[in-house]
């Protein structure tokens, strides 16, 4: 089956996953945040192409040597990438064995989604955004009640060490203090890996 992708991004040093990455972004998104870095997600012309499984692979196959060379891979973004969760798992299933694959992600999918890829991703990058739910609500437009349990189903079945946080300060959204409420509620959950940083807008 082809998925809609908005881009294919290569030789991604150090900003979405260890050595050199190539990220593949695909198209939707459950979220409407005010300060979306890819709006073309959501526009029905915000398509750059649609591509199943193989040919992605066989896209992103002419960098195999760096990923070798710097124990890199691919990182799935979007959009939302776990709403593709079965073209992700059969990409995995045709990639070579040393790619070391990460995900970016809200993680406000239904938990089937995160379930089908877990055996896959050696590493999720999660912008959590913000766990004070009036906030999170007034800026994406949706509840995150799903991330939550989400991040719970995550840290039960998943290595913390495998997890990275960002708790992004979100002008007009959210202060310093409340990034630290929602520091101290995610470490009480059991994550360790935070990455914090303030949205610019545009």
């Amino acid at each position: 089956m082809k998925t809609p992708l908005i881009g294919i991004c290569r030789h991604r040093l150090t900003t979405d996953g260890q050595g050199v990455t190539t990220l593949v972004a695909f198209h939707g998104c459950p979220l409407r945040c005010r300060y979306c870095l890819n709006e073309q997600c959501h526009r029905t012309d915000g398509v750059w192409q649609q591509m199943d499984a193989q040919q992605i692979l066989d896209e992103v196959m002419i960098d195999d040597l760096y990923f070798k060379a710097t124990n890199g891979g691919v990182t799935f973004g979007g959009g939302e990438p776990l709403l593709r969760s079965d073209e992700i798992v059969a990409f995995c299933q045709l990639k070579p064995d040393d790619w070391h694959i990460a995900i970016e992600t809200s993680l406000n999918v239904d938990i089937r989604h995160l379930q089908a890829v877990a055996p896959y991703i050696d590493h999720y990058i999660i912008d959590v955004k913000d766990m004070n739910p009036d906030i999170y609500s007034r800026y994406t437009s949706v509840d995150n009640s799903q991330v939550i349990a989400n991040l719970r189903w995550l840290i039960a079945h998943v290595y913390a060490q495998k997890i990275t946080i960002r708790l992004p300060h979100i002008p007009d959204y959210n202060t310093p203090a409340d990034i630290a409420k929602s520091r101290t509620q995610l470490e009480s959950m059991g994550f360790t890996i935070f990455d914090s940083f303030e949205y610019v807008i545009r």
